[in-house]
């Protein structure tokens, strides 16, 4: 058995049970990516080491990119660094605008001890970290000055991590937030944190008291980011993974919007290596990255991140910027059924290893499997689902024999596993209204 908690183990299963990736945990029943995951951690390392980094996850439907992604801030927050992993949406992220970006990082920011909207816990460990080192120094912490002290410093450090790069408002904003916590007034404290967090629901008094006004514009986001991993860094984090996953939810936006997103992501990998100790991780499937309408229209980012296979195709470069992630076969399927079969709380661990056999395991593979006419490489989620149902079953039913009673019948489906039934036609970029075969280049923010 492993060494999970069983909240963890709960946690699993019941993100199974619903097609989805789990956040924890995933680490138990990861089966046939060693290669990959090493070089996600070369990239922690490269970062560790005081390098800015941009990397992507190239894969087909169902090669596990998601998982990858979630494995990869994971591993990160085992090795002391914060994550923040964000899903792009057609709906609330208009990656076009990087204070619309900015505000989703800085969201879904995380530690081992904050899994979410960490930025508050990150700042008070930074100022704590400054009080320490001023009464190291000799000075009192219980003398009148010394909350001034604090902010001098606070403003001084802010300066060196950022070579003078952080935005006054930022400054200003980091200093009213620790003067409202010194007063006790931790309501106007938060409503400040979550407009350095890029919110735009913060109400006058909270603005006043940090002498700001409006919001963080696009322009100014990258900026605020860059200060913000200073705060990372000063709170003793070694820097900050950002998963963008899905990436090719862009391809589904109007070609004004998919452009933008383009550049945008152009710039982050003009900028990725001034700003160190930050990894980006973008996902995105083949057409993302070599179709005209995505990667491949843009020439400049192309060109820089363009997927190079070996001449026969037998040997992938794993250290280039896009690391393509294998489809699933049938052996990894059942590789990652025993882990969980293993991690599964049962009530009797005996019935259901006699139930959930090896060889039903087998059968489920090939059912699966051929439901979906042998595309081994979109089955996961719906074996997965099936899998963790049957031990269910097992678990709650005494008399539940899954090699009499099971038959495999798909529901929920999505478009890309419609399409491999033979259901639905394959998806294709869509149909719109450019029809040259680049994407203008344009700074966006």
């Amino acid at each position: 058995m492993s060494g999970l908690s069983g909240r963890d183990v709960a946690h699993i299963f019941e993100a199974l049970r619903k097609g989805l990736v789990p956040e924890r945990g995933i680490d138990a029943f990861a089966v046939g990516i060693e290669r990959e995951r090493d070089e996600l951690l070369r990239q922690l390392e490269l970062a560790r080491n005081g390098e800015g980094t941009i990397k992507f996850l190239r894969g087909g439907y169902g090669c596990g990119k998601t998982f990858m992604a979630r494995l990869a801030a994971l591993d990160a927050q085992t090795r002391n660094f914060a994550t923040s992993f964000v899903v792009v949406s057609d709906n609330d992220l208009k990656f076009h605008r990087f204070d619309d970006v900015y505000h989703k990082v800085m969201t879904e920011l995380g530690t081992t001890s904050c899994p979410r909207g960490a930025l508050g816990d990150i700042l008070d460990r930074w100022i704590g970290r400054v009080e320490e080192a001023l009464v190291a120094a000799g000075a009192d912490d219980a003398a009148p000055d010394f909350d001034a002290k604090v902010r001098e410093r606070l403003e001084q450090d802010l300066a060196q991590m950022t070579n003078g790069q952080a935005p006054a408002d930022f400054v200003r904003v980091i200093q009213a937030i620790f003067d409202l916590k010194q007063q006790g007034n931790v309501a106007d404290a938060g409503s400040l944190i979550s407009w350095l967090c890029g919110s735009d629901n913060v109400g006058a008094a909270p603005r006043r008291a940090a002498g700001i006004r409006g919001e963080i514009g696009s322009r100014d986001a990258l900026d605020y980011l860059r200060g913000a991993l200073a705060i990372v860094r000063a709170a003793g984090y070694e820097g900050l993974l950002i998963v963008i996953d899905e990436a090719e939810t862009i391809l589904r936006m109007r070609s004004d919007s998919r452009h933008k997103s383009l550049n945008g992501i152009r710039q982050m990998a003009d900028a990725a290596g001034s700003n160190p100790n930050l990894i980006w991780l973008f996902t995105g499937t083949p057409e993302f990255f070599d179709t005209r309408h995505g990667v491949a229209g843009l020439t400049p980012l192309h060109d820089r991140i363009k997927f190079l296979p070996s001449g026969q195709g037998r040997y992938v470069n794993l250290r280039q910027p896009q690391l393509a992630l294998s489809p699933f076969d049938a052996p990894r399927l059942k590789g990652v059924a025993l882990k969980l079969r293993e991690l599964f709380p049962a009530a009797d661990r005996g019935r259901l290893a006699d139930r959930m056999s090896d060889a039903f395991i087998d059968r489920l593979v090939a059912d699966v499997t051929t439901g979906f006419r042998g595309d081994v490489g979109v089955v996961p989620r719906q074996f997965l689902r099936e899998f963790v149902n049957q031990m269910d079953l097992v678990d709650q039913h005494p008399d539940y024999d899954p090699s009499r009673e099971y038959a495999f019948s798909p529901d929920s489906l999505r478009p890309e596993e419609q399409a491999a039934r033979g259901e639905a036609p394959p998806l294709s970029p869509p149909a719109d209204e450019d029809t040259g075969g680049t994407v203008p280049v344009e700074d966006v923010w």
